[in-house]
């Protein structure tokens, strides 16, 4: 099965953005397909194989950091080449 999900890492402390950036390369140096845009980030790919990798990037990332949110909207099916109809 085939998804996409939307993430985004919202760390609570003033070192933020090293901590966005090592999670986002983690991201790209996966076999998935990784879309990014300024305010998340897409992954996409098959559920049985993408959910165990975030589970361990998100888990490595987190225990590095104080506090910090993370956002996650899935879709079942792979939206990576969503093209606007209108």
């Amino acid at each position: 099965m085939e998804v996409s999900i939307e993430l985004t890492m919202s760390p609570l402390q003033d070192d933020f953005e090293s901590h966005i950036i090592d999670f986002i390369k983690a991201l790209r140096a996966s076999e998935f397909e990784v879309l990014e845009n300024p305010l998340s980030t897409q992954i996409y790919g098959e559920y049985g194989k993408l959910m165990p990798f975030l589970t361990q990037a998100i888990e490595k990332s987190i225990s590095k950091q104080k506090s910090v949110l993370i956002y996650m909207k899935m879709v079942k099916s792979n939206r990576a080449d969503y093209k606007p109809h209108f």
